[in-house]
C-alpha cells in the first residue's frame, strides 16, 4: 500500500500526528490536574471547610471545561501556527500604539478624561446664566468688585446666620 505525501489525495481533512499527539498530551494533564484539584476538594470538604472547598472545586472544574469545549485542541493549533503568532504581535504592537499615545496625551495635558469631560458638563449645566440679574452675586456684584464693608464673606469661612435668622423671624420661629 503506498502513503500518500502530505497534500497529495487523501491527506485533506487529517490532523498531522505531531498536533493530535500534543493534543492529547495537554487534555490528559489537564484532566489529571482537574482530578487532583477535585481530590483535594474532598479533603478539604471532609474537614468541614466548604467554602474552601467549593472555591477549589470551581477552580479544579475549569481545566476540565477547557478541554471539553475544545479550546485545548483550539490553543494547539494555534501554539504552531505562524500565522496565529503574526496576530498576536500585531494585537501586541495595537496595544502598545494605544499605551504610548495615551501617556503622551497625558504628559501634554492635551487629552481630558472622563471625570473631567463629565466635571466640565456639569459646570455648563448647573451654573447659571450670567445674562439675569439674580445670578451677578457677591464680590462682583458690587461696583469696584469688593464686599459689602462689616459682613464677612461667606467664601472666606465666616460664620454669618443674619440670613437665616431673618427667615426665622419672618416665619415666627
Amino acid at each position: 500500500m503506498a502513503r500518500t505525501a502530505p497534500g497529495g489525495a487523501g491527506w485533506r481533512g487529517r490532523t498531522p500526528a505531531a498536533r493530535l499527539e500534543d493534543r492529547m498530551l495537554a487534555e490528559t494533564i489537564l484532566s489529571a490536574v482537574s482530578a487532583a484539584g477535585l481530590g483535594l476538594a474532598a479533603i478539604t470538604a471532609y474537614r468541614k471547610r466548604f467554602l474552601t472547598a467549593a472555591r477549589i472545586a470551581g477552580y479544579a472544574l475549569v481545566p476540565l471545561g477547557l478541554v471539553m469545549t475544545g479550546a485545548v485542541a483550539w490553543l494547539a493549533r494555534t501554539a504552531f501556527s505562524p500565522v496565529a503568532w503574526a496576530g498576536f504581535g500585531v494585537l501586541g504592537l495595537s496595544w502598545l500604539l494605544f499605551a504610548v499615545t495615551r501617556g503622551v496625551e497625558r504628559r501634554r495635558g492635551t487629552g481630558s478624561t472622563r471625570k473631567e469631560r463629565r466635571a466640565a458638563r456639569r459646570e455648563t449645566a448647573a451654573a447659571p446664566d450670567a445674562s439675569t440679574p439674580a445670578a451677578v452675586t457677591g464680590p462682583a456684584a458690587r461696583p469696584g468688585g469688593r464686599p459689602a464693608a462689616g459682613k464677612p464673606d461667606a467664601a472666606r469661612g465666616g460664620d454669618d446666620f443674619s440670613e437665616i435668622e431673618a427667615i426665622l423671624k419672618k416665619h415666627g420661629i
